[in-house]
């Protein structure tokens, strides 16, 4: 494991949120995190890419929607 306060993995990215963070990850939440992060005129958004760059931009819109995916009824 890195010794990287950024999250690597889903994992740590979902630990991060849940555990660190003490944040639900509500289906509401999930929803308004994606949509922030797919808008790249949003202020939150181009400062996160800004301090973590695009390449974690791309994980974590990914860790969301498979979050996301994984809250949908089988």
């Amino acid at each position: 494991m890195t010794d990287s306060i950024v999250p690597q993995t889903y994992a740590q990215w979902r630990h991060c949120i849940t555990e660190i963070c003490q944040i639900p990850l509500t289906a509401n939440y999930i929803e308004q995190r994606i949509k922030s992060l797919n808008n790249p005129n949003d202020h939150t958004t181009e400062q996160f890419i800004r301090l973590y760059g695009n390449e974690q931009h791309r994980h974590t819109l990914q860790w969301f929607e498979q979050e996301k995916t994984e809250l949908q009824p089988v």
